[in-house]
């Protein structure tokens, strides 16, 4: 079903890991990123925050995506700028979230995880590299051009998202990330 690649081998192993680690060692509160302004942050968590997840399901959906779009990719890319890229729009959508809370919701003192901001990223990206590539739609026999397809499955979180407790600041931090570096590689041919 997946050509699975080295590196997203390798970034599903170490998030798996990474998953057993909280599981079984408590480690989820010194991985998360925290509120700039709360005495837990440390700029590491922006690199950490990553690889943690808070559920079965959260690490589950995560790695299927990044395992259907990101083996694609890194066959397209090459293993160092998919490495780069995801890094990138990962680390950037912690940022973009933690800026935006710091100065419209100073209170909040809630901390985020999960590879979700990279994972948006490289929706983006395969929307923008693939548009008109026909997908299959998780399980269902239709099929839909990846520019739809990224779109929708974006905008799934939105639509399912009861708890209030989804970080969609980071969702849209790494696929403006993920935009402006396909952009940008487009713009000068890299």
């Amino acid at each position: 079903m997946y050509n699975i690649t080295p590196l997203i081998r390798s970034l599903i192993l170490i998030n798996v890991v990474v998953g057993l680690f909280q599981y079984f060692f408590g480690i989820t509160p010194y991985l998360e990123l925290w509120p700039f302004n709360t005495p837990y942050f440390e700029p590491y968590q922006f690199l950490s925050y990553m690889f943690a997840h808070g559920s079965f399901g959260h690490i589950f959906f995560n790695l299927m995506t990044l395992a259907s779009v990101g083996a694609t990719l890194e066959s397209y890319w090459g293993e160092k700028k998919l490495l780069f890229f995801y890094m990138a729009a990962g680390i950037g959508a912690g940022v973009i979230y933690g800026g935006i809370n710091y100065f419209f919701a100073p209170g909040l003192l809630h901390p985020m995880l999960g590879a979700s901001g990279a994972i948006y990223g490289l929706l983006m990206a395969f929307g923008m590299s693939f548009p008109d590539l026909e997908m299959s739609f998780f399980f269902l026999p239709v099929t839909i051009k990846a520019k739809y397809f990224v779109i929708i499955l974006g905008g799934l979180t939105y639509v399912f998202d009861r708890s209030g407790e989804v970080a969609h600041f980071a969702h849209l931090g790494g696929a403006v990330i993920g935009f402006a570096i396909v952009s940008y590689w487009k713009a000068t041919g890299r």
